[in-house]
């Protein structure tokens, strides 16, 4: 399941990368139109700042815009970023891996098999879609 932190970070990328271009938005105009509390915005495009993925200037003209062309900011990256793996487990995290407690070995390990799978699959998928991509929402009942 997302983090909260991973999901506020993501509508707040989203959002400056609807802008982008336009200039510095105000973290109040972020957090009203993303529905994100202030104070944790605060902190989260600190995180993204640090990290590259946004530039930020002090000042009544000042604001967040994105460091990068949308096209460059990953979804995988953003993910890895804010929750630290895409591992469901973490005996199948690549970069953050830890043996299940309570398991069996991991090379006898079933589950652990499967989850290596949905990792990579996981990451296919996250590592080509970036900020720049748009996405239709299927309507009720329908496929998505």
């Amino acid at each position: 399941m997302l983090s909260q932190r991973t999901r506020y970070s993501i509508r707040a990328l989203q959002h400056l990368a609807r802008h982008y271009g336009e200039g510095p938005i105000q973290l109040a105009d972020i957090a009203s139109a993303q529905n994100i509390p202030g104070k944790f915005l605060t902190v989260i495009l600190s995180e993204l700042s640090r990290a590259g993925l946004v530039a930020t200037r002090r000042g009544r003209d000042g604001g967040y815009w994105l460091a990068l062309p949308p096209i460059d900011i990953r979804y995988g990256d953003i993910f890895r970023l804010t929750d630290g793996a895409l591992a469901l487990v973490p005996c199948a995290s690549r970069f953050a891996h830890q043996p299940c407690k309570n398991c069996v070995p991991e090379e006898e390990c079933e589950l652990r098999r499967i989850m290596l799978k949905v990792r990579d699959e996981t990451a296919a998928i996250l590592d080509t879609l970036t900020l720049a991509d748009k996405f239709e929402v299927a309507g009720e009942g329908e496929a998505a």
